[in-house]
């Protein structure tokens, strides 16, 4: 069995043929709501992570950041541990990621639209320090 966890909502990831649509929730438990994102190759994808807890930035901030394909998630939240002006993202890592929201805090959310990578299975992490461990899934092109 799969340790990712699939979107139990329906509305959750919506593919209208053009558009995969990817409503996903982070939480005060250093959870997100599922960690693994099925999406179709040659697909715009439209992602809003919402940080469904109340605890503020500085206490319990998540993020969403999809790595290029070989990118171990768990080295490139370690690389940024210290990097709080960037949101713990190490400066010049941008050559490893696909795409990447700000941190939020509680209540907060944002959505950023990429491009679908070619077909493979791309990690994406949580980078607040601590996070990375709880904090992580796929995004598999098909």
């Amino acid at each position: 069995a799969s340790k990712w966890v699939l979107p139990t909502d329906a509305t959750a990831v919506v593919d209208d043929g053009t558009v995969v649509t990817v409503i996903l929730g982070s939480t005060d438990q250093m959870k997100y709501t599922f960690t693994q994102i099925d999406v179709a190759a040659g697909r715009k994808v439209k992602l809003t992570l919402t940080h469904l807890g109340k605890m503020p930035k500085t206490a319990m901030g998540h993020n969403f950041v999809l790595l290029q394909a070989g990118v171990d998630p768990a080295a490139f939240a370690a690389a940024g541990i210290a990097a709080k002006a960037t949101d713990y993202i190490a400066p010049g890592s941008d050559d490893k990621i696909i795409a990447k929201t700000p941190l939020l805090g509680g209540g907060e959310s944002a959505t950023i639209e990429f491009d679908a990578p070619a077909a493979g299975t791309y990690a994406f992490v949580c980078t607040m320090p601590g996070h990375s461990a709880l904090m992580n899934g796929v995004l598999i092109v098909k």
